[in-house]
């Protein structure tokens, strides 16, 4: 036990070490926090009561689970109060959220996707929670969207929460990636894996396959040669895997490597993409690269992207990083 390091130790650890101002750890540690009540409430499932359709839409236009509305008012609540915060943004939100008058605001601008992948909930598949966070402009006391539309480069922090068989925290501030396990008994986030590093190879990747018929040419190549195996031009073969869950695709290439592949096509061009760039594509793309990956739209690295609005779309191509640089030589040749 003597050898187990919690969040918090490793927070402080990091910023004795100049990697993160106090007011960034006490961030972190809210939103850590608010991930162990959400993680709660998932794991309750239909003893809770948290199953199911709200009722209601999001700015999306896409139907809410019980568990949207609820992890999003937990995110919200929990970080309202803190004093670290300028302003916050919810992928369930159209506006950014100010923070109440009655309590002291900070110099930090915080992102999130409240529950990434609610689809498979009331199918017992892992969902998470992803979040960005960012400086608010020097002077701005009220921030409004054009402060939030910063390229990836600007984020301070990113992580993701995934809730599976066990809750498990993802996190970067910019020093590596490293993972942390939830100890239920204890209550309290555990280092579980420093410095994760994404194998520069693959021979797994992730794409939906029943938009087949809406891809590019350059896709419909690529995934060809893949599907092609040892005797197609790759030399090798490959397998799919696809949970429709983005947290959890992107950690099982934290844990052992692959590809996960959203690119633009027929049907969500118009969109500009399928995911959202500031809520979950830059803040996987600041994690993935930290831990050794790349991260592109197919023609730019993503944390170069500009963003123009605060559910801006973007195609989404990021892992190992040989195998993104070959779908974007791919992309290069159509």
């Amino acid at each position: 036990m003597s050898q187990r390091t919690p969040l918090t130790r490793f927070l402080i650890e990091a910023e004795r070490a100049g990697q993160m101002t106090p007011e960034l750890r006490l961030l972190i540690e809210v939103v850590a926090r608010a991930c162990k009540s959400i993680s709660n409430a998932i794991s309750k499932g239909a003893l809770g009561g948290v199953l199911g359709d709200a009722g209601t839409g999001n700015v999306q236009g896409e139907a809410q689970k019980k568990l949207d509305v609820l992890s999003n008012e937990i995110l919200l609540e929990a970080n309202a109060w803190g004093g670290h915060l300028a302003g916050i943004a919810s992928e369930e939100m159209e506006e950014p959220h100010p923070i109440p008058d009655a309590y002291p605001k900070g110099n930090f601008l915080l992102l999130f996707d409240p529950l990434d992948g609610s689809s498979n909930i009331d199918v017992n598949v892992s969902v998470g929670t992803i979040f960005s966070v960012l400086r608010c402009p020097d002077g701005v006391t009220e921030p409004a969207t054009e402060h939030f539309l910063q390229p990836g480069t600007a984020q301070v922090a990113a992580g993701y929460t995934i809730y599976g068989p066990s809750t498990v925290l993802v996190l970067t501030v910019g020093h590596g990636t490293h993972a942390f396990t939830l100890d239920r008994e204890l209550g309290t986030f555990i280092l579980t894996q420093r410095d994760i590093r994404v194998p520069e190879d693959t021979q797994e990747y992730a794409i939906n396959a029943s938009n087949q018929r809406h891809w590019d040419a350059h896709v419909q190549r690529y995934i060809g040669d893949l599907l092609a195996g040892k005797t197609g031009p790759r030399g090798k073969d490959f397998n799919t895997r696809w949970i429709a869950s983005m947290v959890a695709d992107v950690h099982r290439i934290m844990t052992r490597g692959g590809t996960f592949m959203y690119p633009a096509d027929a049907k969500c061009r118009e969109k500009g993409g399928r995911l959202r760039l500031m809520y979950e594509a830059n803040p996987m793309a600041f994690l993935v690269e930290q831990a050794g990956g790349a991260a592109t739209t197919g023609t730019q690295r993503m944390m170069e992207v500009t963003p123009t609005g605060l559910h801006m779309r973007v195609p989404v191509i990021l892992g190992s990083k040989n195998e993104v640089a070959q779908f974007e030589r791919y992309a290069r040749e159509d």
